[in-house]
């Protein structure tokens, strides 16, 4: 690629390279369009036709989910990042909600042709093909990432059912009636579904129903190692992490090679990693915010998107042979789930890498004192049926390993009555006096 501040480019892009070009036509076609990004770029100085360099892109400023709230709220019910008629949207799709009010996104045919395509790499690097049976184990309400998967593996040829508005049993006996080789879920449903397994049809069962491999989402699990060995041993199959947001798009997936890595889909993205505080770049290797800009829905773009996942970008070759960056370890946390105990700055995925080491553990949750210098955290575990009677041995065990892993003492309790089951984004970071889930 063409480094930043290198030779300006012609209007239309012609002699850079393929992923700036298509930047600039990406944005000669919203401008004055979306007039949420027409004011963006505006106030950034870009003028269509005029020569833009690839160091311009960095007057843009960044795009937050907070700025698309408010937009939705002032231009209800769609916002107005749009470029196209609302006739023209047919797809509809919306937030999880799990870090405030949904937003709603929709897609015209065109924009959801891009997203299956990009689903489609994804299927690519974990060796899905047409001869294989995917088994989608959601709810499929109005969530994007869960229908562009099931269209990616209408369009590839693969055989795809549905496994919504079942219970956990039903969806396993719908597995084991039609052996699906693919999986797709959350990490954390993964795990749900293999501990009623175990307590239905005993341990082993689940590696016997010929699943090869899992694709998981919309969590951090499936990178973080123990979490992932967990599903692994359970399942006698491969993870496959995966990575995406409604309003950006499919952006990154792990390759059969690189366990842990996520390479970053740059033929449909441009993707930068800044400093959260100063909102300047960081070298390969620094950990800092992921920001993106989709290069092909241009019916509902999202330029410089501040994802809110933190990533450490990796551009040393894959023996896979793709030569796109990737994300070593994944995505490590999100920016704004990282609260300050007692001087130590914790995230949710770090207290998970911990406490999946013990197997014993079936489920675990933790809970957060109001904010200030006093702060505390209490980590409730709830033993798998094997371990229930040393629960509190169990409990000092995980203390320990949590103050050798964060540099902090943190109670850690036998819970005392069963703990929350998820299928979709688990809520296991919650804060004393909130509803819990």
């Amino acid at each position: 690629m063409t480094p930043a501040g290198g030779p300006s480019p012609r209007p239309d892009g012609e002699g850079q390279d393929p992923q700036w070009a298509a930047a600039l036509r990406l944005f000669q076609h919203i401008h004055a369009r979306s007039p949420f990004y027409t004011a963006k770029l505006d106030a950034a100085g870009y003028r269509p036709g005029q020569p833009w360099a690839r160091a311009d892109l960095a007057r843009i400023p960044p795009t937050t989910k907070a700025e698309l709230v408010a937009d939705q709220q002032a231009h209800a019910p769609w916002g107005s990042v749009n470029t196209e008629p609302p006739e023209a949207y047919t797809r509809y799709s919306q937030t999880s909600g799990t870090t405030g009010r949904p937003m709603r996104w929709v897609d015209t045919p065109a924009s959801w042709q891009w997203s299956i395509a990009c689903w489609q790499a994804v299927y690519a690097a974990a060796r899905v093909t047409s001869r294989d049976r995917i088994f989608f184990a959601f709810s499929f309400g109005p969530f994007y990432g869960f229908w562009t998967a099931f269209d990616a593996a209408t369009a590839l040829g693969a055989q795809a059912v549905p496994g919504g508005g079942l219970s956990s049993a039903q969806r396993l006996a719908l597995i084991d009636a039609v052996r699906p080789s693919v999986l797709c879920c959350t990490p954390t449903y993964a795990l749900r579904l293999a501990e009623v397994a175990a307590a239905e049809h005993g341990p082993g069962w689940l590696g016997s129903l010929g699943v090869r491999v899992l694709i998981v989402a919309g969590e951090p699990g499936g990178s973080i190692p123990a979490t992932r060995a967990r599903i692994e041993s359970a399942w006698q199959a491969r993870v496959i992490d995966h990575h995406g947001l409604t309003e950006v798009g499919p952006i990154s997936f792990e390759c059969w090679e690189a366990p842990g890595y996520l390479h970053l889909n740059e033929e449909a993205f441009l993707c930068e990693v800044l400093d959260p505080r100063t909102l300047h770049p960081v070298s390969p290797g620094e950990a800092g915010e992921l920001v993106v800009t989709n290069l092909g829905r241009f019916a509902c773009p999202a330029i410089r998107y501040r994802t809110g996942d933190v990533v450490v970008r990796d551009t040393t070759p894959c023996a896979c042979g793709r030569t796109s960056a990737r994300l070593a370890g994944g995505i490590r946390a999100r920016v704004d789930d990282m609260i300050t105990v007692r001087g130590v700055n914790v995230y949710p995925s770090a207290v998970e890498a911990i406490v999946r080491r013990f197997g014993e553990v079936a489920e675990f949750r933790t809970i957060v004192s109001a904010d200030g210098p006093l702060r505390t955290m209490t980590v409730e575990i709830e033993p798998g049926p094997a371990a229930v009677a040393a629960g509190a041995t169990l409990a000092i065990r995980v203390a320990a390993a949590l103050h050798e892993g964060l540099g902090l003492s943190v109670t850690v309790t036998p819970a005392a009555a069963p703990l929350p089951r998820f299928e979709m984004k688990a809520r296991r970071f919650v804060f004393a006096g909130e509803s819990r889930p």
